[in-house]
């Protein structure tokens, strides 16, 4: 179940225009937040849900959305090309932190799955970055590689929510990616 919803998102759900929903929102009508240092704008579900409401939309394409996975590190692309099949999800891949930074912002994703990367300093900042964000407190961050005890307990620390292990099969990787956007 999502928990957050772009205003693109939340328009096709009530079946208006996404100018409506800007609207909407820009008037305090709708609530949500911007996220900071961009136009972008997030609707939490509660506020959609009672914006839905008041105004006597039904309920029943709340759900619909697609979940918005971030793949992280060059060891991904293959992960990343599999992934992109489940028509579920949406997916980007970015093969470093740079590249991440400029699409996280924009993509909002609710699951990473964070390779590894040139060095496990550039994978640390990406979790502490992405725990800075108030939209993306929710996002759940997925350790996959081979990593030392130390590295992954440093990820940990830096705010990583879990480790999947490299002989995971693809049917248990689906199954943490969408559990972890739920």
């Amino acid at each position: 179940m999502k928990t957050m919803f772009t205003t693109g998102e939340a328009a096709e759900i009530c079946t208006v225009s996404q100018q409506t929903i800007i609207r909407c929102f820009d008037s305090g009508r709708l609530k949500g937040f911007k996220v900071p240092g961009s136009k972008f704008r997030r609707i939490p579900r509660e506020s959609l849900i009672s914006f839905m409401k008041a105004h006597d939309i039904p309920m029943d394409r709340l759900d619909m959305g697609k979940h918005r996975v971030q793949l992280i590190g060059p060891d991904l692309q293959a992960t990343a090309e599999a992934v992109r099949r489940d028509p579920r999800l949406e997916v980007k891949h970015a093969s470093g932190g740079f590249e991440a930074g400029l699409q996280v912002q924009e993509f909002s994703p609710e699951v990473i799955l964070l390779g590894k990367l040139e060095s496990e300093a550039e994978a640390q900042a990406i979790c502490r970055i992405v725990r800075r964000v108030p939209a993306m407190e929710q996002t759940n961050i997925l350790l996959m590689g081979r990593r030392t005890a130390a590295q992954v307990n440093q990820l940990i620390t830096a705010g990583a929510n879990e480790v999947i292990k490299p002989d995971t099969s693809f049917e248990q990787l689906m199954q943490h990616i969408t559990n972890g956007s739920a």
